[in-house]
């Protein structure tokens, strides 16, 4: 199988991961965790996100943590923006690079932001441009790219319709979500074959949930196309609070096992994230999934 040299794992669990867990994380201890990330050797980490407090009260802080964290030359932080208004507190925060976020399917788009696909694509565009005259670089998530928990399968043209608008309003960067986790490595080729006529690989990241355990298959079956920029979240936290039963992200400490074995580079240290994931169940007084904290634990031997 082709495979790349070097991949790189982008660190989304203090933000995808923290925003759908019920657990309210302290200021604090959300900076420690920031900070413990930073000392991974991971170069990407999105720390929080600017949505309104009444719709993601867990992350509420957002200003606070951000001007809290130590920050590491080397390391991007990131933080979702979802309109100006937000955009005016990210960069009061000083942060590095903005995400933008919708979804493929009306359903889940409606249901997220309450609006249409065709009515979030002007907010978006005043985000990216404002976001870009700052001199930020900007990252657009796509959700639900393979199936929508409303709208049921998602075609890769309508996948490719909205990532095409993203791409036109200047986000540099398209992370593809299974938002659900229901993916399986035939519906990941599909949709890579068909993007891939159209953008480079590197202008893509691969996004996926562990609901039916298929995220470690589907990262492996993205790996011949080139891609190689992978979103995880430590201790594979989060969910999505608009999909009935979707697991949290796949686990960082999963995927950098599949990739130290695997002789793909990383440039992440293994028992550092371990300690950090610790030190999440520590403060969210329960077991994280991932397998490689329960081999950590003396669970699996």
């Amino acid at each position: 199988m082709k495979q790349p040299n070097a991949v790189q794992l982008k660190e989304v669990g203090p933000r995808d991961g923290l925003q759908n867990e019920k657990a309210i994380i302290t200021t604090e201890n959300k900076i420690e965790l920031i900070n413990r990330l930073s000392d991974t050797g991971l170069d990407y980490i999105e720390v929080s996100s600017f949505v309104h407090p009444k719709w993601i009260p867990q992350l509420a802080d957002a200003v606070d943590v951000l001007k809290g964290i130590d920050r590491k030359p080397g390391i991007t932080y990131a933080a979702l923006v979802p309109n100006l208004k937000g955009l005016e507190r990210a960069l009061d925060a000083d942060i590095d690079e903005v995400s933008v976020f919708m979804s493929a399917s009306e359903g889940h788009n409606k249901e997220n932001i309450n609006k249409t696909i065709a009515e979030t694509f002007p907010v978006l565009r005043e985000v990216v441009q404002a976001a870009r005259a700052a001199g930020k670089t900007v990252r657009g998530y796509i959700s639900t790219v393979v199936a929508c928990p409303y709208d049921g399968y998602t075609e890769p043209s309508q996948v490719k319709y909205v990532a095409n608008h993203l791409f036109d309003m200047g986000v540099q960067e398209i992370s593809l979500g299974d938002t659900i986790g229901v993916a399986v490595p035939t519906q990941v080729e599909r949709l890579l074959d068909e993007l891939l006529k159209h953008y480079k690989p590197e202008h893509l990241a691969m996004h996926f949930h562990d609901t039916h355990g298929t995220a470690i298959s589907n990262i492996v079956a993205s790996l011949p196309y080139g891609i190689t920029r992978f979103d995880s979240a430590i201790g594979g936290l989060g969910g999505c609070p608009y999909a009935k039963g979707a697991s949290g992200n796949v686990a960082t400490e999963d995927v950098l096992y599949l990739f130290d074995t695997m002789g793909i580079e990383t440039g992440v240290d293994m028992q550092k994230l371990l300690h950090a994931s610790q030190f999440m169940e520590q403060q969210m007084k329960r077991p994280l999934t991932s397998k490689q904290m329960a081999v950590f634990r003396g669970e699996q031997l």
